[in-house]
C-alpha cells in the first residue's frame, strides 16, 4: 500500500489536491481531523487539544488502511500538528515528536503557498505563509522524508503530483 501525505502551510491547496488525487487514483482521501475536532469545540482549542487531534488523526488513517487500498492520500499528518504547535505554543508534545519518527509514508507533497489566501475561521497565518513553508521544508529534510514541492495554479498542481506518483511508483496498479 502506497501512502502519500499532502502537507504545507495554510491555504496552500492541500485539501483540494488530496481530494483530486484521491479521485484520480480511485481511493478515499484521509481527511484532516483537526477541522472537525475544532468545529465541535464549544471553546477555543488549547495546547492539550493538539495531542488529542494527533491521536485521532492516526486512528482515522489506520481505519482507511484497513480497507487495503493500493494508495492512501492523507490530507495531513503529525508534522503539520508539530509545526502548528511550535508556532502557536512554542512547544510540542513529546508524544507527537516521537510518533512522527515511527510513522512511515512513501512520499510527501509539500504545497507551496503560491495560491491566493482564502479566509477560513480556523486559519491563523495570512502573513508568513512563506516562512511556514520553509519550516515544513526544513522538517521534511531533517527527517529524511521523500518529498516533492508542488506549486502552480489549477490543474498544474494535480498534473505535477500525478506525474511524480506514476514515475516514482510505476509498479503500483492504481486503477481497476
Amino acid at each position: 500500500m502506497l501512502k502519500i501525505v499532502i502537507t504545507g502551510p495554510e491555504s496552500s491547496g492541500k485539501t483540494t489536491l488530496a481530494n483530486q488525487l484521491a479521485m484520480h487514483f480511485n481511493t478515499i482521501p484521509v481527511p484532516e481531523f483537526a477541522r472537525h475536532y475544532i468545529e465541535g469545540l464549544s471553546k477555543s482549542y488549547e495546547y492539550d487539544d493538539l495531542e488529542k487531534i494527533a491521536k485521532l488523526q492516526i486512528e482515522i488513517e489506520n481505519q482507511h488502511s484497513l480497507m487495503s487500498p493500493p494508495i492512501i492520500i492523507c490530507d495531513t499528518d503529525l508534522i503539520t500538528i508539530k509545526i502548528w504547535s511550535a508556532v502557536k505554543y512554542d512547544r510540542c508534545s513529546e508524544w507527537i515528536q516521537e510518533t512522527i519518527k515511527t510513522r512511515n509514508y512513501d512520499h510527501y507533497f509539500l504545497c507551496e503557498p503560491d495560491l491566493p489566501w482564502e479566509f477560513d475561521e480556523q486559519r491563523e497565518h495570512p502573513e508568513g505563509r512563506d516562512e511556514l513553508f520553509q519550516l515544513y521544508k526544513k522538517e521534511l529534510e531533517d527527517l529524511g522524508k521523500s518529498f516533492s514541492v508542488i506549486n502552480g495554479i489549477g490543474e498544474k498542481r494535480l498534473e505535477a503530483a500525478i506525474k511524480v506518483i506514476e514515475k516514482k511508483y510505476p509498479e503500483v496498479q492504481f486503477r481497476e
